[in-house]
């Protein structure tokens, strides 16, 4: 494990550079004329939502092959996801600061930060407590898991915000897509989020991949999930 620390302490350099350009790209491309201003919450709010490049999301799991600087993991819906870690990525054990030695093969996790398609730029993982249960295990069950070729789901559960259409909103990054991405994760865990929209009335909608049910969770203001469809 001590190999793997000073490994990629070598190899992060090089990965520091290639996220902070992706970073800047994913402003650039999703950037439009009637951009919001950024707020200490939504450093990232960066105009419509219509993206061309990554943006704010994350995916929860359990964690499969340790690398250097990355691992695997598969949701509880079957989705495999890649992890890159970087030397800014943070770690925590439930509520306690950690190191990357933390990730081990078995270990659920949640992980947060820029997503394309189901590879994730990690900004921070934490090591969740095993057979977590409660409304996580129950809502599992809820989740449909993606099959090719099978039609897709529809249906509605909760609220959905009224006026809501489908490509509305501004993406948002920072705090306020990493604690929307959680709370959809532990209500709905199985997806993989891709991108956070700020609606017109505060509210949010996560948009889920990797699933063929739900598309979108929507979290209110208090960051509590509120519907799904």
């Amino acid at each position: 494990m001590f190999s793997r620390r000073l490994t990629r302490s070598i190899a992060a350099g090089a990965t520091a550079i290639a996220v902070a350009g992706g970073s800047y790209g994913i402003v650039s491309a999703t950037s439009s004329s009637n951009s919001a201003a950024a707020s200490p919450t939504n450093p990232a709010k960066v105009g419509s939502n219509a993206r061309s490049g990554p943006a704010s999301g994350g995916a929860s799991g359990t964690v499969g092959s340790v690398s250097t600087s990355s691992f695997t993991m598969s949701t509880s819906a079957g989705q495999k996801v890649t992890v890159d870690e970087a030397s800014s990525t943070t770690y925590q054990k439930e509520t306690t600061p950690a190191s990357a030695s933390a990730i081990t093969p078995g270990e659920p996790v949640l992980v947060l930060g820029t997503v394309n398609s189901t590879t994730v730029a990690a900004t921070q993982v934490i090591v969740q407590p095993a057979g977590g249960g409660g409304s996580a295990a129950s809502s599992a069950a809820k989740v449909i898991p993606f099959q090719r070729g099978a039609p897709a789901t529809s249906k509605t559960v909760g609220q959905i915000p009224a006026n809501y259409s489908q490509g509305s909103g501004t993406l948002v990054g920072g705090t306020a897509a990493d604690k929307a991405t959680e709370a959809a994760l532990a209500a709905y865990p199985g997806g993989v989020v891709d991108r956070v929209v700020e609606l017109s009335n505060g509210e949010y909608e996560v948009h889920y991949i990797g699933v063929n049910w739900p598309h979108h969770v929507f979290v209110n203001q208090d960051f509590k999930v509120v519907g799904a469809e």
